[in-house]
């Protein structure tokens, strides 16, 4: 059954997404409440540990830097009717990218050269392991989600065999490279912040942040101003009707999956040129799979992955204060209520279409009798 449409634009945006999340920490209250805590001094102190400690904005908006790139992966896709499951393996690709070309060159460049060359890198990677699905869908008739799933495996042991082989740092015994130089850093925002007179508390926020968000506008300048993203929401609507007006579908798809997959190789910036200093298993510890809730809550559209990503960067700063505070609520407690809001925003993200837009046909239509479904219009 294909959701409703019949309600304003303000409402399936902002509305709609709202009453999912509330529904979800109403469900998460009860869970609280029913291990023998209180669910109002929980959420106060996921709140406080969010946004109002000491440096847990700056955790909060590290975090939701992961799931912008992610999140603007995901939706960039989804635009054309292409479900990318494969953000995690671009993402790891996107590091293995930077950290090549850190490896071989942070010793010759200066940052200005290296760092943009870097995110270059982790794009370019990202977007090679995103265009392949591409190919194989557009080209051979494979599924864009089996093969992009398939190939998060494939991206994990490519890293376990370099990074625990060539790519390993000499005399470590962690599947690890070495360090890179400072040429090959970006910096953090408290430092730039610190050194311009304005005090700020040490957190691992970094420039990174500011690109994300250049990359929100790139997409929306993509998708709504530009031939190329008119191409990528016709195909999006129906392929058969835009192959009929001309546009060659299988090189947009190609073309889409590769920008999909540059950004989420993006998401390895933040963590390898502005964390780590070094590529590192595991860094992309599942923000490729909560990107896609994260444009799901987002409606696919950069404000609203923007602000999902603060969402999901408060859930992941805030739980962890959560588990330090309460000894009965631990880190699968946490999970439980994301995986609560992934829930009601992605598989029941339409459980209150019907319910709101007679409501609100009530009200902006007093006395008039609004029918619910379509079978009853005769």
């Amino acid at each position: 059954m294909s959701a409703p449409q019949d309600l304003p634009r303000w409402a399936d945006v902002g509305l709609i997404p709202l009453l999912n999340v509330l529904a979800a920490l109403l469900v998460s209250g009860i869970v609280v409440a029913i291990i023998g805590e209180n669910p109002f001094d929980a959420m106060m102190v996921m709140l406080k540990g969010a946004f109002i400690y000491k440096g847990s904005l700056g955790y909060t908006l590290y975090y939701a830097t992961n799931f912008i790139f992610t999140g603007l992966a995901v939706a960039v896709a989804f635009h054309a009717l292409l479900f990318n499951i494969g953000g995690e393996g671009q993402a790891y690709l996107g590091g293995l990218g930077a950290g090549i070309v850190c490896l071989l060159f942070d010793s010759m460049l200066p940052a200005l050269i290296m760092v943009p060359l870097a995110i270059l890198a982790s794009a370019g990677f990202g977007a090679i392991w995103g265009a392949i699905p591409g190919y194989l869908q557009a080209k051979r008739g494979s599924h864009i989600v089996i093969t992009t799933i398939m190939f998060n495996f494939l991206a994990a042991s490519i890293m376990v065999w370099l990074l625990a082989g060539s790519l390993k740092a000499p005399g470590q015994m962690s599947p690890e490279t070495r360090s890179f130089t400072r040429s090959a850093e970006l910096p953090f925002i408290h430092d730039i912040a610190n050194s311009i007179g304005l005090e700020m508390a040490r957190s691992p926020l970094n420039l990174s942040f500011v690109i994300a968000l250049l990359a929100c506008v790139g997409v929306w300048v993509l998708i709504w101003r530009s031939r190329l993203g008119y191409a990528i929401r016709t195909t999006g609507h129906s392929a058969g009707a835009a192959e009929y007006a001309g546009i060659p579908v299988s090189r947009v798809i190609i073309i889409t999956m590769a920008i999909s997959g540059g950004l989420a190789g993006m998401m390895a910036i933040n963590e390898i040129l502005g964390v780590q200093h070094r590529t590192i298993l595991g860094f992309t510890s599942g923000y490729g799979f909560t990107g896609i809730a994260v444009a799901l809550m987002g409606r696919n559209h950069p404000i609203g992955i923007v602000l999902a990503s603060l969402l999901f960067g408060a859930l992941y700063q805030g739980g962890a204060e959560l588990d330090f505070e309460f000894s009965t609520i631990n880190r699968e407690m946490v999970l439980l209520i994301q995986g609560l809001i992934i829930l009601f925003s992605g598989g029941l993200a339409y459980m209150f279409n019907r319910p709101l837009a007679r409501l609100l046909g009530l009200w902006l239509n007093p006395g008039k009798n609004i029918p619910t479904t379509g079978a009853e219009n005769g």
